[in-house]
């Protein structure tokens, strides 16, 4: 059986046993919130959201890349540690201590994901499989949740325990494929030869091409944040049926499902970078078309567009990392980044949630989401020219030119 199947098998798990958790703890005193104050909870989760990457990005991702079959080893002791703490939260489900429980089945989440990154490229042929084997993960993903909503569902009217108990059961389920995972070396067994003429300026190149890619990732993070929450208070104001929501999350996932569908076949065709650009260049097109028509009907296509970025994006730019960072750093690289993602994720939900006035215009918004969108194509498109010719990236300019401003502006 190929390596990759092993590693399928162990992320569909993985993803079930993640979306049971969120079952289970959808019942509890954890999403026990009172509605009349959306506003300032929804602000709180924000900022909660970005603790497990507080600690996956210094401590993390460095320990998944210290040693040899450290990856293999994080992937099932990550299992492991959401095993033991799901079944903790059975016992403190009505208690405070359910929040350190589910602050740490995060971290072990985001563990795993870090290191399932970082062992992806180890496990196909040729770099151009990388988006497509993204790709059949993320969709192995949403199988593995829509697999567990139907006994996590059941289950949950019994009882949000047992949904606990079976998500333990499916994480200690996980660590038997895992543990077929082979072990990669990623630090050289040899001393490092001296380089070939050329080779500094490529590897130049490459390291700028991912900071250029994570740059333009971000900013599509920030824009989802943006628009999922633009969209939800807009709709309250608006008086909209409960079922509009569930059509917004319903628009979002059908996007992602397409991004995640039709990456493979656009990589055959196009580079990750192309890909990349591409999708901001269709968000911002979607979303000057929005501002000529604020309807509820153009605001779900804008929520399948932005799944649809954000799924074809992250394929794109994982697979961009896994080509370009040496082995040797990957994890820490995948956990840096994730954590600078959900930081611009954070910052675009925050943008519509603490607006002055109570309420971001709609319209208003959208226009800033395709000048947003706009902007941020032209900058990595620009990078990428400037890179291949040796040349600095419009984004470095400006960012240098900006701290000497406020050098100048603080030492006067």
């Amino acid at each position: 059986m190929q390596p990759f199947t092993w590693l399928a098998r162990t992320h569909l798990l993985s993803a079930a046993g993640d979306a049971l958790i969120a079952i289970a703890l959808a019942g509890s005193l954890f999403f026990n919130l009172d509605p009349a104050a959306a506003r300032p909870r929804v602000a709180l989760y924000l900022l909660v959201t970005m603790a497990p990457f507080a600690v996956v990005g210094p401590l993390i991702g460095p320990l998944v890349d210290r040693s040899r079959g450290g990856r293999r080893g994080m992937i099932i002791g990550a299992g492991i540690a959401r095993a033991v703490l799901a079944l903790l939260m059975v016992r403190h489900l009505d208690s405070l201590l359910l929040f350190p429980e589910a602050f740490g089945a995060l971290v072990a989440a985001k563990t795993y994901h870090v290191a399932k990154s970082a062992v992806v490229p180890g496990l196909v042929r040729e770099e151009r499989d990388l988006v497509e084997a993204n790709s059949k993960l993320m969709l192995l993903s949403g199988l593995g949740g829509a697999l567990a909503a139907g006994p996590g569902v059941l289950l949950s009217l019994a009882s949000s325990r047992w949904v606990l108990v079976l998500a333990a059961v499916v994480f200690v389920l996980m660590t038997f494929p895992a543990r077929r995972l082979p072990r990669f070396a990623v630090r050289p067994a040899q001393p490092a030869q001296p380089a070939p003429a050329g080779q500094p300026a490529q590897a130049t190149r490459r390291r700028g091409g991912m900071l250029l890619a994570g740059s333009a990732m971000g900013v599509v993070r920030a824009m989802t944040g943006f628009t999922l929450f633009l969209i939800a208070f807009w709709l309250r104001t608006d008086d909209a049926a409960p079922w509009w929501f569930g059509f917004m999350f319903t628009a979002s996932a059908v996007g992602q499902l397409i991004g995640a569908v039709g990456a493979p076949w656009l990589r055959r065709r196009v580079r990750e970078e192309v890909l990349l650009a591409s999708t901001l260049v269709l968000a911002a097109a979607v979303s000057f078309y929005v501002v000529t028509a604020p309807d509820r009907f153009s605001v779900l296509v804008l929520a399948m567009v932005i799944g649809l970025m954000s799924a074809l994006g992250k394929l794109c730019f994982d697979a961009i990392v896994q080509r370009d960072e040496v082995p040797a750093d990957r994890g820490r690289t995948f956990a840096r980044f994730e954590t600078r993602f959900q930081l611009m994720w954070v910052i675009g939900g925050l943008v519509p949630v603490a607006a002055p006035s109570g309420i971001l215009p709609l319209r208003a918004g959208v226009m800033l989401l395709g000048i947003a969108g706009l902007v941020a194509v032209v900058l990595y498109a620009g990078g990428l020219w400037a890179l291949a010719r040796g040349r600095r990236p419009p984004s470095e300019i400006i960012a240098t030119r900006v701290r000497t401003r406020i050098r100048r502006s603080k030492q006067s």
